[in-house]
Order: structure tokens, then sequence, then C-alpha cells
């Protein structure tokens, strides 16, 4: 694994603005990196490829035993949402799509940090954004990129090569959101099926059924909108009884908060590509990281050199105390590794590198190949 400088390419700018990539850049700072690049050995994303593969199974095997045994606490579900998944999960309603953010440096195991499992983004970026790079920068290359291919399958095989009409919801206030819903719909029409994109916030609800703003039923929603937000709106009390189908499933309510990592250690103490977490840092030897149970973009995330300290700060049912793992430095650069599920395949990296250890919503985009 190496960070390479390669060759801007001539109107870059242009280019990613055509392929309806119009956020590269925020209020000046670059998001997406053209002049750089990581390169790896194909052992290597052998590696990665195989890590992803074994920790969604350990992800599946834990929502089953969880439903087996109605054992909700960790989680903290009410007796409402905890039904929602029982019924998602026994139905076995299918997922799409999660992103692993995974730290590797090519040396050592990759290691989980955390499991996007319902609202991913960077989706357009990594599936179909750097493979452009690539075709342009460096064609006879290779890269671990096959999410939109598997994307178009997915759909394909959803409904069992029956064509339907799909939703899709986002909050239209963040361009990123709207832009990651747009490639969705690409890949789902691309498959065959009709698309509708609206607002999150222009779902309604009338009699017994969803409805857009034409008054047409929703009966499959994408939604790029946390589970845990969707529950608190006002139509959350209607999810229940409604024959809409969701993605992604209510079960993945289990796989989008950082509940999800003290659970995989109980079950896997020692594994390779886990780190010890718990909700009771005290367990935990050495520096630590406390994580908010539902933060995202590294929001509210601290650094303490040992669990004692953030157990002093920071005990709480919300925080989860994280063995504290830095990301590797390439030149003062630290890249995490967004490893994409696609149905329950391993599909491709995307990679976004900061300035410190914790990444965040202003962390740049960085294509690879090998």
């Amino acid at each position: 694994m190496e960070r390479l400088v390669c060759p801007p390419r001539d109107h870059w700018a242009a280019r990613l603005e055509a392929q309806g990539f119009d956020y590269h850049t925020s209020d000046g700072v670059p998001y997406w990196s053209e002049g750089v690049c990581y390169r790896f050995t194909e052992d290597e994303i052998d590696q990665l490829e195989a890590a992803t593969d074994e920790l969604h199974g350990m992800c599946l095997s834990m929502v089953a035993d969880t439903v087996a045994s109605g054992d909700y606490h960790a989680f903290s579900l009410d007796a409402d949402a905890a039904a929602l998944v029982e019924r998602s999960w026994k139905r076995r309603e299918p997922a799409l799509m999660g992103r692993m953010d995974l730290c590797f440096d090519g040396r050592s195991a990759p290691k989980l940090y955390e499991y996007n499992a319902d609202t991913p983004t960077s989706l357009l970026e990594a599936a179909a954004i750097q493979w452009f790079w690539l075709q342009d920068v460096y064609p006879q290359a290779d890269q671990f990129n096959s999410i939109h291919e598997k994307l178009i399958a997915a759909w394909q095989q959803r409904w069992h090569g029956d064509l339907r009409t799909v939703h899709f919801a986002s909050f239209s206030a963040s361009r990123e959101d709207e832009a990651n819903v747009e490639y969705l719909r690409t890949t789902c029409a691309l498959a065959g099926h009709a698309t509708i994109e609206l607002d999150i916030q222009d779902v309604g609800w009338k009699g017994r059924q969803f409805l857009d703003l034409q008054d047409q039923p929703i009966d499959q929603l994408f939604k790029l909108y946390p589970w845990e937000w969707m529950l608190d709106e006002p139509f959350g009390q209607h999810i229940a009884s409604a024959p809409t189908e969701w993605i992604e499933p209510a079960w993945k309510l289990l796989l989008s908060t950082k509940a999800l990592l003290p659970a995989l250690w109980k079950r896997h103490p020692g594994h390779p590509n886990l780190l010890a977490a718990s909700f009771d840092g005290r367990l935990i030897d050495g520096p630590v990281v406390a994580k908010p149970r539902l933060g995202r973009e590294g929001a509210g995330i601290q650094v303490f050199p040992t669990a004692l300290d953030a157990w002093a700060e920071r005990a709480s049912t919300d925080i989860v105390i994280q063995q504290y793992q830095p990301l590797p430095s390439f030149e003062g650069h630290r890249p995490v590794i967004g490893s994409w599920v696609i149905g329950n395949q391993a599909a491709g990296i995307g990679i976004r590198e900061s300035l410190t250890d914790i990444t965040s919503n202003t962390s740049r985009f960085v294509p690879h190949w090998f």
C-alpha cells in the first residue's frame, strides 16, 4: 500500500461535474484529491475483500442471534422498534448496501472501526467517479470496484425479476445526499425499475398507506435517512402498519449503531479484524476512543490516554469505548478504507484521508488502483 503523486487531468473539475459530482470542492477546499492516489498489491486487495466478507457474515449472525434471544437492551431499542426489527428479519427482507470503515496499512490485518449499514454515503465517488479517473489516468491498471455492477444486479434480483416502482427519499438540503440518491436511482433504473425521487419531508400518510406528493402509493422506498430519525418523524407511528417495503430494512437498526462493536467483540474476542469494544471502558487496556452510539461523520469522537479517563468523563449508556487504533500515516496523511458491501458481498473500496486520526465530513476522497 503506497500513497503516490499522480498528474492531475486537464480540466478535471469540469470532468467531475459532467459526471454528476458537482460537490468536489467545498468553500474553496477540495474534497476530491485529484493529484494523489493509493496503490495496492493484489494480495492487499484480497485481504480487504476477505475481511469485509467475514465481518459482514459475523454481523448477520449477530442479528440472527439477537432476534432469536429477543434481548435488545444493548441497542437501546424500545418495544416498537424491536418489533420492527423482528418482523423485518423474520420476513428475510434483503439489504442493499453498507460501508465498513477499516484501518489498514498493508502490513497488519484490517481492523473494523465501525459499520454504516443504514445510510452510507461517498457512494458516487467510490462506485463511479474513481472508476472514470482510473480509465483516464491508469487505463491498464485495475481497481477493487464492482460496486456499480453489483448494485444493478441487486436491484434485478430483489423482486425475482418483477419490475417495480421505487421511490427514493433523502434530505434535499444536503447536495451530497441528493447526488448519492440520484446515482442509486440510476442503478435501479438500469435494472429496469421505474423510479421517483422525493424529499423525506414530503412522505405523506393517508388512510392505510404512505403517499408521495402526487398521491401515488409508496410501495417501495429507499431512504437515505437514518432509521432512528425515521421513527421520530410524525409519520413514524405509521411505519409498523404500512405495507411499504423499506430499503434499508428495519433490521439494519442493529447494524447502524456503534452498539454493534461491543456485541461483535463479546462474540468474537481477540478476532484479528476487530478492536476491543465495550460499554464499560474500564475493561479495555491502554488508550481508547469514546464514540457516541449514534454518532456520524466523526462527530463526538474523543481519544483518551486510558479507559479510566474516558469512563470518568464520558460514562454513559450512549457511549461506546473502543480500543484506540491510530490510522496509518503516509507523510501525515491518514487514510481510512471505506469497504462496500452490496447485497451480502464485498464490492469495492473508497478511501478518505485526513490530517488527524478522526475522519470527518471534511476528509478528502482519494482514488486507488492496483
